[in-house]
């Protein structure tokens, strides 16, 4: 009776075993989620269950199947935890390419490592997957399940993790309390069928076979990857409960929980800063001062403690330490412009090189970094508080063109910071050069930059002299060689944000001998050679990011003996990307003047724009390189 009773069972058991294993073997994944795929997410589940505002559990499946190292690199198999933040079971299998189990991994097997590392201080930690492929393709199926009391943070569903990776079916489930006042929006999603099963109390969203996303240049990847965002309108942070609706309410209840407080400083130091300041009357030059100050006595350390990951420093204990994060250190600059009468504002933001807004329409915890913010008539001046050389006022490409949340102590309110245009994104460049008869050149020339090339720029000074020759060799003069920089003699105007370069230099063989001839680039001192990678069917829309303009003269000083058999035409090309120009004139016997502008305009451009776009930045790169051709008589 026993065995006739159980045998089925054990029977049933074994063979869902075996349809588990068949579905785990590489060779059942659909042709198409293979085509331009790293990784295929087989199975994804992330079920969240917020049990109250001050509990909430996640718990996370993930089944993917890696085809190279360059897909297991990206995967991220890691869980933080802290004080707030427990993890109560980690585990993972890896299976071979046929579906069988090659080894398990447990959570006592998972590696640790502090975040506190470099110029950080934070109370974080991380368990992380270590295991060294044995060969490709393999799979890892990999649960985890954490618990914490901050429900301010819900992370966003994304159901394609990554560029070349593929989903065959990925799942979102999330059960809360109503009375929090849960809310959602999806985006990026038209490319996408998400099935939606909603009722009170719970949201499900499905999505399934998702083919790959190909990298292509210049793609706008924050506005085309499908996300959902979530939040709530009451929630808890580390011992502080929120309750907020929209941004307005959302700064208040940042300012009066994080802020308020905060701001104390010392006697001293009062009384030191309003020294500084004297009898200066003007705002932004009080600014400035007590910019310059913050500067040459502060210094940036990352602190990610408990509250202390959204909540400043006291600014009397960044006095006394000296170091701070861009929290504590925009907040010390705050206390120090009040006590000389110069309102300012904390403001939180998306610090990124790619640009990256806060969403404005879906109010939540966003942003990685705080930046300070001094209304000037109808403007604001930015700081950017955690930087010794910043310059005051100079944004840079870290937090230009972006919504950011200002935060007053009545609301706060979303704006943009400050946008670079292409005129002010300059490049001047002023210089000449001598060709002997053997195609030796000997030359000078003077750079100055402004704009979000000053900001490509300024970081020169302050290196060594041989630091300095090997950038402007491998980068900036690449296309000489056996370059030779005699003088190398920076100049940096922060007042202005400028940025000087004047450079002597000279290049054994720069012109090539054949015969008779002497051939050579007339372009030598700013070549672009920026060809963007041609794709036989493009996918996506393109942006650039940022304009600017560069403007070039060099007067070239031929060699006694030569005549010019041929030289360029003039160029002038006029696209809706930008303007390129370039001519050279012979004058005085044997001098040619080189005169040349590049204008780039910044935008979001269609994918059937892409080849006109690539067309354009060949015809720069073609006459760049075009070549003087001189016969000795």
């Amino acid at each position: 009776m026993f065995l006739r009773i159980y045998t089925p069972l054990l029977l049933l058991f074994f063979c869902y075993n075996l349809k588990a294993q068949e579905n785990l073997s590489v060779f059942s994944i659909p042709a198409e989620l293979k085509e331009h795929a790293n990784a295929v997410v087989r199975f994804s589940a992330i079920n969240v269950d917020i049990y109250s505002r001050k509990s909430m559990k996640v718990s996370e499946k993930k089944v993917i199947t890696f085809f190279n190292e360059t897909g297991f690199e990206s995967a991220g198999f890691q869980e933080y935890f802290s004080d707030s933040e427990k993890i109560k079971s980690l585990q993972a299998v890896i299976y071979n390419a046929a579906g069988s189990v090659i080894k398990k991994i447990k959570k006592k097997d998972f590696k640790m490592y502090s975040v506190s590392q470099g110029a950080g201080i934070t109370d974080n930690k991380v368990l992380y997957l270590d295991y060294t492929p044995v060969q490709y393709p393999f799979t890892v199926v990999y649960e985890s399940e954490v618990e914490t009391i901050n429900t301010a943070f819900i992370s966003p569903w994304i159901p394609v993790e990554g560029l070349f990776t593929s989903v065959e079916k990925s799942e979102y489930t999330i059960t809360y309390d109503p009375g929090l006042g849960f809310r959602y929006k999806k985006y990026n999603t038209d490319g996408i069928t998400i099935t939606t099963e909603e009722q009170e109390g719970q949201l499900k969203l499905t999505c399934e076979n998702v083919p790959a996303i190909k990298s292509e240049a210049y793609t706008p990847y924050s506005s085309i990857m499908p996300k959902v965002m979530f939040s709530l309108t009451s929630i808890h942070l580390e011992g502080v409960d929120g309750e907020f609706s929209d941004w307005a309410s959302f700064g208040s209840w940042y300012y009066n929980n994080l802020l308020v407080g905060t701001d104390e400083l010392p006697d001293e130091t009062k009384v030191k800063i309003k020294e500084l300041v004297g009898a200066e009357t003007d705002r932004l030059k009080k600014a400035r001062i007590v910019y310059k100050y913050v500067q040459d006595k502060t210094r940036y350390v990352s602190i990610q403690l408990g509250i202390g990951g959204w909540r400043p420093m006291q600014a009397k204990d960044v006095d006394r330490l000296g170091y701070g994060d861009c929290k504590a250190l925009s907040n010390y600059t705050r206390a120090l412009l009040k006590e000389v009468g110069v309102e300012s504002y904390c403001t939180v933001i998306y610090g990124d090189t790619g640009k990256r807004d806060i969403t404005d329409d879906f109010v939540s915890m966003q942003g990685n970094h705080m930046i300070l913010a001094i209304p000037n008539n109808d403007e604001m001046i930015w700081l950017e508080c955690t930087s010794q050389v910043v310059p005051f006022a100079f944004q840079g490409n870290f937090t230009d063109d972006r919504m950011a949340l200002v935060i007053r102590p009545e609301k706060g309110e979303l704006m943009r910071t400050h946008v670079y245009k292409k005129e002010e994104n300059t490049q001047f460049l002023k210089g000449k050069y001598i060709l002997s008869d053997d195609g030796k050149i000997t030359g000078d020339l003077t750079i100055i930059s402004k704009g979000i090339q000053y900001n490509n720029k300024y970081q020169l000074e302050g290196r060594s002299q041989d630091d300095l020759d090997k950038i402007y060799k491998s980068s900036y003069f690449s296309n000489i060689n056996n370059l030779k920089l005699n003088k190398i003699q920076l100049s940096n105007n922060r007042k202005d944000a400028e940025f000087t370069e004047e450079l002597e230099l000279e290049a054994n063989s720069y012109a090539s001998l054949s015969g008779q001839r002497l051939i050579f680039a007339i372009n030598a001192f700013n070549q672009n050679d920026n060809v963007p990678q041609r794709y036989r069917k493009r996918y996506n829309p393109f942006e650039i990011l940022r304009g600017y303009s560069d403007s070039d003269e060099v007067v070239i000083t031929l060699p006694e003996g030569y005549t010019i058999e041929a030289m360029p035409n003039p160029v002038d090309v006029k696209e809706k990307f930008g303007e390129y120009k370039a001519e050279c004139n012979l004058v005085e016997g044997n001098k040619l003047i080189y005169k040349r502008t590049l204008v780039i305009n910044k935008g979001m451009y269609e994918k059937s724009d892409y080849d006109l776009y690539r067309q354009f930045r060949e015809k720069i790169s073609r006459n760049d390189n075009a070549k003087v051709v001189l016969l000795k008589q």
